[in-house]
């Protein structure tokens, strides 16, 4: 067992290395963080491993979904969010998000951690406030539970030669019904706690033999971080990197060259090779 938790560990580590040089944000961190609410869903743009290999898959620069929870002084004075609190030093001011990630589980994060990268806000329209509640105790009530480790194989497979793979062994990271509901994803994780209060992200719509139109929920694995961007019923939020970008764009300093195009960082990974 600690054999496996060893070679786990250095796995998860490399699929979680950060590959692309950082460069300047597209995003205003400044703006971002001083106008979310709490139940946004940030996007994030990674530049890891695993980042590529769910860019290419799910044909998106987006990586990764948080949920932003409010400040440690919104949120329920539990004993898991006091030890973190303890652990990190955080003070009652602190903008918090939680998320699943992987190696980690579903945790608290501060959003300083994701200071310097492109980011996109997906707010609920409409969303009651008692909802904006039950929706970030849902997701509150699910710290601790571990990544979905069988989610990580899928991802490796993805680094081999899709052809010389058994097709048992191609990837059913995205297949119906597949894992264990008692550990989690991003998009899965979020996902689920908007469907506890029946807030529609990508909904299928049905009209029935009266006439009537009927909403039915997508399966929350199927969901990727893109899905909120996508989604009718989320309002994209976005904050260029200087802010008034666009209404200064005459006066914008322009190189002669063009920038070349940066390939996906996983060149190898198929659109199709998700199921």
């Amino acid at each position: 067992m600690w054999l496996n938790e060893r070679v786990m560990s250095a796995v998860v580590n490399w699929l979680t290395e950060e590959t692309h040089d950082q460069g300047l944000p597209l995003s205003d961190f400044a703006s971002v963080r001083s106008h979310l609410r709490r139940a946004d869903v940030i996007l994030v743009e990674g530049r890891s491993r695993v980042s590529g290999v769910i860019q290419a898959v799910t044909l998106s620069s987006w990586s990764h979904a948080a949920l932003y929870v409010g400040r440690l002084a919104d949120l329920p004075d539990t004993e898991t969010v006091r030890r973190a609190a303890r652990r990190h030093g955080w003070t009652s001011d602190q903008q918090l998000l939680c998320e699943a990630e992987l190696g980690r589980g579903t945790v608290l994060t501060p959003l300083e951690a994701y200071d310097g990268y492109h980011l996109r806000i997906c707010r609920p329209e409409n969303l009651l406030p008692e909802d904006v509640d039950l929706v970030i105790d849902y997701a509150m009530g699910r710290l601790g539970t571990p990544y979905n480790l069988r989610q990580i194989l899928d991802l490796l497979r993805f680094f081999f030669p899709y052809g010389l793979l058994p097709r048992r062994w191609r990837s059913s990271l995205f297949e119906v019904g597949h894992g264990d509901f008692t550990r989690t994803v991003c998009s899965t994780l979020i996902a689920r706690a908007f469907a506890s209060v029946r807030y529609p992200i990508l909904p299928t719509i049905q009209q029935n033999a009266s006439g009537k139109y009927i909403f039915r929920s997508r399966n929350s694995k199927l969901f990727a971080p893109r899905d909120f961007d996508y989604s009718p019923y989320f309002e994209i939020i976005k904050y260029p990197f200087l802010g008034d970008d666009c209404a200064m764009y005459r006066n914008l300093h322009w190189a002669e060259e063009e920038v070349a195009d940066q390939p996906l960082d996983n060149a190898d990974a198929r659109p199709d090779a998700g199921g």
